[in-house]
């Protein structure tokens, strides 16, 4: 072989290493940019799961004031009808008074 030929070999084998020496830092640092994504990853799906934990409890609670001021609502109601029916028993019974003429 002539000395160009193995000029070129050692070229070759040195362009081989620095390619091997590049992998083998890359494959050294993908654990580790693996680990940080994993872990803002998790981050993430925790924020978003703890945001939407939020929504529903504000939800419930809205959900269970409104059935709150439903019951009072109806609680009131049925007081309004109750004095109602008092009243009415009591008018039914002046306008009798008035047309058999006792008022």
């Amino acid at each position: 072989m002539n000395e160009k030929h193995i000029q070129q070999v050692l070229e070759i084998e040195k362009r081989s290493q620095e390619i091997l020496e590049k992998a083998k830092r890359e494959a050294q640092e993908l654990p580790i940019l693996a680990e940080q994504e994993a872990q803002a990853l998790i981050a993430k799906t925790k924020a978003e799961a703890e945001e939407e934990a939020r929504q529903i409890v504000a939800q419930t609670q809205a959900e269970d004031e409104a059935k709150e001021i439903l019951a009072e609502v109806e609680r009131r109601n049925r007081e309004i009808e109750e004095l109602a029916k008092a009243n009415f028993d009591k008018a039914v019974v002046y306008v009798q008074e008035r047309v058999i003429g006792r008022a």
